[in-house]
């Protein structure tokens, strides 16, 4: 069996640069599918929990929340080492690093933040519930995104025999069908050329039952001589303990992990091109392609903890790409263009930090000193360049992708008044570890509207903040989008001084425009030319006007169409903040717009600085950009959900009514065995409240989940009483949005 491993001998695998012995994975799953019960096996074999506790205890379920709820919340990330029973004389053991992550769709970005640092991926699915839509999106986020390998756990196969008495028959049937279905999913979106599938006569699929503690591969039953059916009469017999101590859960995961998963260096091959934007054939790209341990330092930070034990203080877990992390660097972080120096630097065991001097590339770490986004990519401070345009050409790691967007808000205030500026550094601290979430700053009512995947993800975020600082929280309520349908007229507009005039309009963004700034191919912080290029290549865009990007924010473009401009830099900043603080609230209902393309043709900027503050470029753009979005064809977009509801057989019309009611369409009724399969979408509006409903319509048999689906246009029938309904609620003017209040700022040839 393994050896408990101390301190120094984790430290000494992780330094080790053999990376054959390494593997960084991420078990993944929807909901209450069991991932965190079959993590204890895991930490069971590696010395880290006693046998009574293995399946009880949820070890990497370390906080309160958690467990009060019962739900995984946040990702823990635990390192143990292996001992293949099947080379007992090898004396080198196995390091893995594992990332046990969320089911529910709140916190799916959990998820996309784990894979990022991961090579591979248990797919974990419940052998009754079988393939969710939280199973569908993490295998898209895993092998699709992120080109992690997977390979499949189908658990909770107990359920089959013991509950349903399923033959041993139709239990074969039902898990060949998980397995198919599965491999549907990784087909259309592996990487290419992979051949990646999972296969149970290839032991990369196995079954069990992390309730029960069993499992097994088509190589272990070939092992010890058993059938299936085997399993099947020691449930008969009433002897699962047997089922334990000879097929122990733990060794067909681990197996599975040391056979089917690569090793770093075999990863870094086709993921870096995938995941880092920069030159492939530049000393750094064939460092981080080999995941080199001697080639420059370069990662990146993909999960913040904030520890509730420790103040909330901040420990920053990430991937060492290339090179080696050493205790007493210091590193610059791209994005924010700053230099930090590392207070402690080690791995992470769940909730504390194991100290290590030193941490070559291939591995995850945790280091302590200060915070910065997740998602950020840092290099040596040592290496930084002195020019300040070759810092800003830094190549970046590629932005993670997420599955949902933030269509749900709640107002929070502070029970003192005194707090606002606290409260503003607690939040952002918060959205620095969860970027998924959203926040801005009311100035009216001075209220912060805090916006998240759905209400339970903005209740978890809630009570931290409010062990901070005391608040007062509003009401969850829907984000809408604005977009424009077609293109406007010219604009000519000046400041409220009348010394600066502009003339602009405004048109929709196209279709592969709008997807490249929602992948983060381009955004705010990138050189003009990185932009065109992609612009041009991929959207197909006009060389000249593809270098004028002035400003990339939330899904929306400024675009500088003028030639020979005087004065501009002046102004620039001016107007790239007008244009993000004017997209915040558009003028339909202050919702955020999206999809807008703002290209200003000429500017007048007068020659004295005292004239050209930011509230009269403010003034002459807010006008500008109101007028041209009302003649552009405003409309109101909605968040669509898609659900997904299993249900036993007779009791679907009652689901099929449910999301009838609900503004809904049904897209897919299929029988499943026992149950049937309901897919359909629905407005989030429609959603709150909408799983007790289910429930009592199928006497709480029902399994269901659901993701994001993307925004659409609110129907005619009801789009002007939504607007105005939200207009009341905001204290806007209960009426549709005209002209007439930015008229006098027009500009009219004398």
């Amino acid at each position: 069996m393994v050896k408990v491993k101390n301190p120094e001998d984790i430290a000494r695998m992780v330094s080790s640069t053999n990376f054959e012995k390494k593997r960084i994975f991420t078990i993944t799953a929807h909901i209450d599918h069991g991932k965190t019960t079959a993590s204890d096996y895991l930490l069971r074999r590696a010395g880290l929990m006693r046998e009574e506790d293995a399946g009880q205890l949820q070890m990497t379920d370390s906080d309160e929340e958690e467990q009060a709820r019962g739900i995984t919340i946040f990702t823990s990330v635990v390192l143990l080492s292996f001992e293949d029973s099947r080379t007992p004389d090898d004396a080198e053991p196995y390091i893995f690093q594992i990332n046990d992550t969320p089911g529910h769709i709140s916190f799916t970005g959990e998820v996309s933040r784990a894979l990022r640092g991961s090579d591979g991926a248990i797919i974990l699915v419940d052998a009754l519930e079988g393939v969710m839509t939280q199973t569908e999106t993490n295998i898209r986020l895993a092998v699709g995104e992120e080109y992690c390998k997977p390979v499949l756990f189908i658990n909770k196969v107990d359920r089959l025999i013991s509950e349903l008495k399923l033959s041993p028959q139709a239990t074969f049937e039902k898990i060949d069908k998980i397995s198919r279905q599965v491999n549907e999913l990784i087909k259309k979106i592996r990487p290419e050329g992979s051949g990646w599938t999972v296969d149970f006569a290839k032991n990369s699929v196995a079954v069990g039952s992390a309730k029960h503690g069993w499992g097994f591969t088509y190589e272990i039953l070939l092992e010890q001589g058993l059938k299936p059916q085997d399993v099947f009469q020691k449930y008969n017999d009433g002897d699962i303990q047997w089922l334990r101590e000879n097929l122990p859960l733990d060794e067909p995961m681990l197996r599975m992990v040391v056979d089917h998963l690569p090793d770093p260096v075999t990863a870094a091959k086709y993921r870096i091109p995938h995941i880092w934007g920069g030159d492939l054939d530049s000393e750094l790209g064939k460092s981080l392609v080999a995941s080199n341990p001697n080639g420059p330092l370069y990662g990146m930070i993909t999960k913040i903890f904030l520890d509730p034990k420790k103040n909330y203080q901040a420990t920053l877990i990430g991937r060492v790409f290339s090179g080696t992390f050493h205790h007493t660097d210091s590193i610059y972080l791209v994005g924010n263009r700053t230099t930090n120096r590392v207070k402690r630097l080690g791995v992470m065991e769940i909730t504390d930090i194991l100290d290590v001097e030193k941490i070559p590339a291939g591995n995850l770490f945790a280091i302590y000193g200060f915070i910065c986004p997740s998602g950020e990519t840092f290099l040596n401070a040592r290496d930084v360049p002195k020019n300040k345009e070759e810092q800003a050409m830094l190549p970046s790691f590629e932005k993670i992708s997420y599955a949902c967007e933030a269509v749900v808000s709640r107002s929070i205030k502070p029970k003192d008044p005194h707090d606002i500026a606290k409260l503003g550094d607690v939040v952002g601290k918060w959205l620095q570890a969860d970027p998924t979430a959203k926040f801005r700053l009311n100035k009216e009512s001075m209220e912060y509207i805090l916006s998240g995947i759905d209400p339970l993800q903005i209740d978890i975020l809630t009570k931290r903040i409010n062990n901070q600082v005391k608040i007062n929280i509003g009401e969850p309520i829907i984000v809408y989008r604005e977009k424009i349908t077609s293109t406007s007229k010219n604009f000519h507009t000046k400041s409220s001084n009348s010394h600066n005039r502009m003339l602009m309009h405004m048109e929709p963004l196209d279709e592969a425009t709008e997807k490249i700034i929602e992948s983060g191919k381009i955004n705010d912080l990138m050189d003009s030319k990185s932009q065109a290029k992609i612009l041009r290549e991929e959207a197909g865009w006009d060389a000249k006007e593809a270098r004028r990007i002035v400003d990339v924010y939330n899904g929306n473009l400024l675009v500088n169409g003028t030639s020979g401009l005087q004065r501009f830099d002046r102004i620039k900043s001016y107007l790239s903040a007008a244009f993000r603080e004017w997209i915040e609230g558009t003028i339909l209902a202050k919702e955020p717009g999206t999809g807008i393309k703002v290209v200003f043709t000429d500017l007048t900027i007068h020659e004295d600085p005292a004239h050209t503050g930011y509230n009269q470029i403010a003034s002459m753009s807010f006008s500008a950009f109101s007028m041209a979005m009302l003649d552009a064809k405003p409309h109101l977009y909605e968040p669509v959900q898609k659900i997904d509801v299993k249900t036993p057989q007779g009791t679907e019309s009652g689901v099929l009514a449910i999301i009838n009611k609900h503004r809904g369409r049904v897209l897919n009724v299929n029988p499943e065995g026992e149950y049937v399969r309901v897919q359909g979408q629905l407005p989030a509006a429609e959603l709150i409240g909408i799983a007790d409903e289910i429930r009592g319509s199928t006497q709480g048999r029902a399994f269901f989940g659901y993701e994001f689906l993307g925004f659409h246009k609110v129907p005619a029938s009801i789009e002007e009483d939504l607007i105005l309904e939200i207009r009341k609620r905001k204290g806007m003017p209960v009426e549709m949005p005209n002209v007439s209040s930015w008229q006098r700022f027009l500009y009219k040839k004398s």
